[in-house]
């Protein structure tokens, strides 16, 4: 072992200053200087490939001169796979795409399949692709890798690859029939008056914004509750800023004003809607109110409307959250939330360079909390529940009039 620790200390000191032809001739002497089984050693020592550090071994052996100047003739080196295969970034998004995380305050994107996991779905599309090229193709396209952290988000559920696949499924029947589908969820409340908002902006210098000691909730103005609707297949996003409570009323209420503000004039020949939404929270699949104020709101738009809910413990890989949120977040870092004109003017402020763009508007409306849905009321709801998981999927359609 004393020897291994040699061979990896000297191969650390001189592998910076060494060229591949010294590199493969330094580990040829160790391995010859190890004995038997020193080619293998050395190669789990140094990463280098067994067959680099016999063709050192017989440099040497066989006296070969000593090469100068350029190592690698013009133009040698394998290229790189994605000049080889036009289409395997495409495909590789595609692929990722429908487990894709987003954190709601970043722009970076993480998935949850492992690489040779997407090697194997990527060798079915006809690709011959290995995983540290995968993990290249992955940082191209802005993904990274992650470490755990403790934000406990509830227990995986053994259906959740599948429900994601079966949305994605969805999401691409609709988008390829030329109907809406929209991402929807509640955005972290946010504290209306002069306090700190986190991040940084340009002033000038030592001339920042002067701000409360304290983040004591102010009665008069109280918190912000941004519910936003995003649009899927057009990059367009809508926000209601409520001041009252997050129920499934206001949530509805949101894609209602979403409808008659974008939705109608975007897709005026539309037949139905397709909603994401989490499991949990204002919309959430257990809420009896949500499923009746979505009958209310087909009924209003005669359109049946098509929900599919996030599997439980997933509410950051919604699309809102890192395809709207995250710009929001960043649009008014560093600005304090003095006002509600403030929080709905920084919202619709935000833009992309991929074209983002954002409507919002003030909520003022009272939507009261512990509202009780009987059995009966339930019942008589116009809902249709698809065979894989019916209480993750279902469609309400229109009452008869």
């Amino acid at each position: 072992m004393a020897g291994e620790e040699g061979i990896q200390r000297r191969f650390e000191d001189l592998s910076p200053v060494l060229s591949e032809q010294g590199l493969r001739r330094f580990a040829a002497t160790e391995a010859r200087a190890y004995g038997h089984g020193g080619v293998s050693a050395v190669s789990r020592i140094t990463g280098l490939a067994r067959s680099t550090i016999g063709r050192g071994v017989r440099e040497i052996e066989e006296n070969l001169p000593v090469q100068t100047g350029r190592v690698r003739r013009p133009g040698g080196g394998r290229k790189a796979k994605q000049a080889e295969d036009s289409t395997l970034l495409s495909d590789l998004q595609r692929v990722v795409e429908p487990a894709t995380r987003g954190d709601p305050m970043r722009t970076l994107q993480w998935t949850s399949k492992s690489l040779r996991r997407l090697s194997a779905a990527l060798h079915e599309d006809g690709h011959s692709v290995c995983p540290h090229v995968i993990a290249d193709c992955l940082r191209k396209l802005g993904y990274s890798l992650q470490a755990n952290r403790k934000t406990q988000e509830g227990s995986g559920h053994m259906d959740r690859d599948a429900q994601f696949q079966y949305i994605d499924d969805q999401a691409t029947a609709f988008l390829a029939a030329g109907e809406p589908v929209i991402s929807v969820d509640t955005k972290k409340k946010e504290l209306v008056g002069n306090f700190k908002n986190n991040g940084r902006e340009w002033r000038p210098h030592a001339s920042p914004e002067a701000v409360n000691v304290h983040d004591f909730i102010d009665p008069k103005l109280g918190r912000a509750i941004p519910y936003g609707v995003y649009d899927i297949g057009d990059n367009k996003g809508w926000v209601s800023v409520g001041t009252d409570h997050d129920t499934a009323s206001f949530a509805v209420h949101a894609i209602h004003r979403w409808w008659l503000t974008m939705g109608r004039d975007r897709y005026p020949k539309a037949t139905r809607l397709l909603v994401t939404a989490d499991g949990g929270g204002s919309n959430g699949y257990r809420v009896r109110l949500w499923k009746i104020e979505l009958q209310e709101l087909a009924n209003t738009l005669r359109l049946p409307i098509t929900v599919c809910h996030l599997p439980p413990g997933t509410s950051k890989w919604n699309k809102i959250e890192h395809r709207l949120f995250s710009f929001i977040t960043i649009n008014w870092r560093g600005k304090p939330l003095r006002s509600f004109k403030t929080v709905v003017q920084l919202i619709a402020a935000t833009t992309t360079t991929t074209g983002l763009t954002v409507r919002a508007e003030l909520d003022e409306g009272k939507y009261p909390k512990g509202i009780k849905i009987s059995d009966a009321k339930l019942a008589a709801i116009n809902l249709a529940r698809h065979p894989f998981h019916g209480d993750w999927n279902y469609t309400i359609a229109p009452q008869p009039t």
